[in-house]
């Protein structure tokens, strides 16, 4: 028993040590522990918690909070896509036949303090599913939407502790890049029905998300083709789990997209068309609530309209043909 205890504490003591003692040194980052209590006590509150405790509350009116949410994620997005391609080598390394990735110290230490600065981002992302906990949006919190914040928590944390290299920085300043178009697309559309009708490429969203995924595909099976100097293990894991985000977000796609017509001249589909569009928003499992199929939308007055999106209440409201 003594010796398996041992064992036990050397593995755990291993955990502990990255691959570089300053990275250790970082807030969430001296082991394991931190991080899965993190995405221990979102699980519990999105999935238990948080939904009992509103159960019999009224939605939280949250419309201010999430503008200053969502343009605070584009800034990020930006600031980090900008950061990555200015100081890291990841251009030259991409045209290079052999790839050879040769960095010093300090050159080290900006590659891994710009992949903290992610990590801790997809920790931030995490609120994207607490406010629709706080909403009572509890249809938006569907699989996809929860596997996707919850593996890149871990799979960003686990990529800075114990294998950094530059397949990472390709896979931020793609990520980073389409964040910064959803969340102003997010951003526009929580500042009410006013806008939009600047939200016209909102069914584009998902196949940007789709093309992220195919370009870290391809990137990761030209890494493994040129056999460059960067950690083989992630580069499979990074292969693997896109292969899982593809399949996920194009199922999602499929089912999203394949099921709603083109609007006919009775205006009877337009209600899908914009159900659809906001559940492929970011890949994110949006749904607006449920309205009976085949019947029109109307104003008040009993005049035709057409459907708009509700951001805030998630809904499909009638808005007045001109």
């Amino acid at each position: 028993m003594t010796t398996y205890m041992k064992i036990v504490e050397e593995r755990i003591s291993g955990l502990s040590k990255g691959v570089d003692e300053t990275v250790d040194s970082w807030f969430l980052m001296s082991s394991p522990a931190p991080v899965f209590a993190v995405v221990l006590v979102y699980l519990a509150f999105v999935l238990k918690i948080g939904p009992e405790y509103m159960k019999n509350r009224k939605p939280m009116d949250l419309k201010r909070i999430m503008v200053f949410y969502n343009a605070f994620q584009v800034l990020y997005s930006i600031w980090m896509c900008r950061t990555s391609i200015q100081e890291s080598n990841v251009m030259s390394s991409i045209f290079s036949k052999k790839c050879e990735i040769n960095r010093t110290r300090e050159q080290n230490l900006t590659l891994y303090s710009g992949a903290w600065f992610y990590f801790f981002s997809k920790i931030i992302d995490l609120l994207d599913t607490t406010f629709f906990v706080l909403r009572k949006k509890d249809n938006q919190v569907s699989f996809l939407h929860v596997y996707h914040h919850t593996i890149t928590v871990l799979f960003s944390w686990g990529y800075l502790k114990y294998a950094p290299g530059e397949q990472g920085v390709i896979i931020g300043i793609l990520n980073s890049g389409v964040h910064i178009i959803m969340y102003f697309y997010y951003m526009v559309a929580a500042m009410g029905p006013q806008y939009q009708k600047y939200l016209w490429w909102k069914k584009y969203m998902t196949s940007i998300q789709l093309i992220q995924f195919v370009l870290i595909l391809g990137y990761m099976l030209a890494v493994g083709a040129k056999g460059c100097n960067m950690p083989k293990t992630l580069t499979f894991f990074f292969v693997g789990n896109t292969v899982i985000f593809l399949y996920l977000f194009g199922n999602f796609y499929r089912k999203t997209y394949n099921k709603s017509k083109s609007l006919d001249g009775s205006g009877r589909t337009g209600s899908s068309l914009a159900k659809s569009a906001l559940r492929a928003a970011g890949g994110l499992g949006c749904m607006p609530q449920t309205m009976n199929a085949g019947k029109h939308l109307s104003l008040q007055n009993g005049q035709p309209g057409k459907a708009y999106l509700d951001m805030n209440n998630n809904s499909v409201k009638p808005l007045k043909l001109e």
